[in-house]
């Protein structure tokens, strides 16, 4: 933590210094390497996935209803972490498995209607 500290006040030196008259021919003296030649190569930004964009792009703005769901730590460590690395909170994660998980499995709506019917016999 005091070599970040140290380093801080020997930036906020050199700009003091930069800043007084007769000082600028000295920082133009100083060799200064471009922040491009620093920084790691530049590469194309990583393609995104289509099930990343599907997320990304499923909306749930008018989702009203809430539900408790309890997941198990890995997995909810991992939405979190999905969070952090894409975006996406873990709300719009659900909905959109849930959504696409009965797209997927009609059935599970046949099913459902089946036994509603069952209770009206």
């Amino acid at each position: 933590m005091s070599e970040i500290k140290n380093l801080v006040d020997q930036m906020r030196s050199k700009i003091k210094e930069s800043e007084l008259p007769g000082t600028a021919d000295k920082a133009k003296k100083e060799k200064t390497v471009p922040l491009k030649e620093i920084s790691p190569k530049s590469h194309a930004p990583p393609e995104v996935p289509d099930i990343l964009q599907a997320i990304r792009d499923y909306d749930n703005t008018n989702h009203k209803s809430l539900v408790h769901a309890r997941f198990d730590s890995k997995t909810l460590q991992t939405m979190n972490q999905l969070k952090l690395a894409a975006g996406i909170d873990v709300t719009r994660l659900v909905a959109f498995a849930v959504d696409h998980l009965l797209q997927l499995h009609p059935e599970l709506k046949i099913i459902i209607k089946q036994f509603f019917q069952k209770l009206d016999e």
